[in-house]
């Protein structure tokens, strides 16, 4: 682990998550789950604001169309929503996961090409496999599409679109499922599996070779993943809690990775912003809805 990352934001998040790079904004933004606020880091001019939330959000993606951002919410509510000078203006509400699980919450979502919505659940006392992973359609529809996580985590998509990979960061396994050309999944498998000295596999980004990127929590790193599972390198971080990573910039070869402060008083930089050379470009961010091709 020769290569460090370097921080650029001193957020102090308690539980920063779901780095989310805006090409229309120029900005990586984040939220901190925790804290219940959404972040936003300029990238040329380094511009740094944060938003308050009454709900908190458990990640953020942009809309298709351009009107502003979709997201998931500690109530389990997919929402959308605009960030605005001094407030967030939540608007309609698109979907409602596990209406009837009031122990759970969201976790992590990402957007596919085809412009779906990829979510998990998860036990917010982290005790039980109680948590989900969820297919959003365009029109609001939700399917279950796999269960028995207690933190699911992730996930993310290959550079083909015809894999993608989900967490339970709990069980220390990354697990592949090919997507069928309905949004259907099939053919589970153990992708990587962490051992106790590695943490836990936390947020995860697919390169544009394919290969996968993830945060260890308590492990205080980020790996390159081959996409045969075998790992290629890792850079390391200043702090343990490692929580997720995303490629930004106009040739998507700058990567920004979050952490969490919760727990970690002794750590300086606990809860930061970091910046790191990936030496690859990543993927294009996808927004949901149907103008995402």
């Amino acid at each position: 682990m020769a290569q460090e990352a370097r921080c650029v934001w001193q957020a102090r998040a308690l539980l920063g998550e779901g780095p989310l790079w805006s090409p229309r904004q120029d900005a990586v933004y984040f939220v901190d789950i925790r804290g219940s606020r959404i972040l936003r880091h300029g990238l040329s001019d380094g511009a740094q604001a944060g938003w308050e939330l009454d709900d908190a959000a458990c990640w953020l993606v942009e809309s298709a169309d351009g009107d502003g951002f979709i997201a998931g919410l500690r109530s389990r509510r997919v929402v959308r929503l605009r960030l605005e000078p001094g407030q967030v203006v939540v608007g309609g509400e698109i979907a409602r996961i596990e209406p009837d699980m009031p122990g759970n919450r969201l976790n992590d979502g990402k957007v596919d090409r085809d412009g779906r919505l990829w979510v998990g659940s998860m036990d917010d006392a982290e005790e039980g496999p109680a948590g989900s992973f969820y297919r959003i359609d365009h029109d609001g529809s939700v399917t279950r599409v796999d269960q028995g996580y207690t933190v699911a985590n992730g996930p993310a998509l290959s550079p083909d679109g015809r894999t993608i990979y989900h967490t339970d960061s709990a069980a220390r396994t990354v697990y592949a499922f090919d997507i069928g050309a309905d949004g259907g999944l099939s053919g589970k498998r153990v992708h990587i599996r962490f051992t106790e000295a590695d943490g836990y596999p936390d947020g995860m980004t697919c390169d544009a070779e394919g290969g996968l990127w993830i945060a260890h929590w308590d492990g205080a790193r980020v790996s390159r993943f081959r996409p045969d599972g075998t790992l290629d390198r890792a850079i390391a971080l200043p702090v343990s809690r490692v929580t997720s990573c995303v490629f930004a910039g106009p040739d998507l070869d700058r990567m920004f990775i979050t952490t969490a402060a919760h727990g970690r008083d002794g750590e300086l930089l606990a809860g930061a912003l970091f910046e790191c050379d990936p030496g690859v470009r990543g993927l294009p961010p996808c927004g949901f809805g149907p103008a995402t091709r």
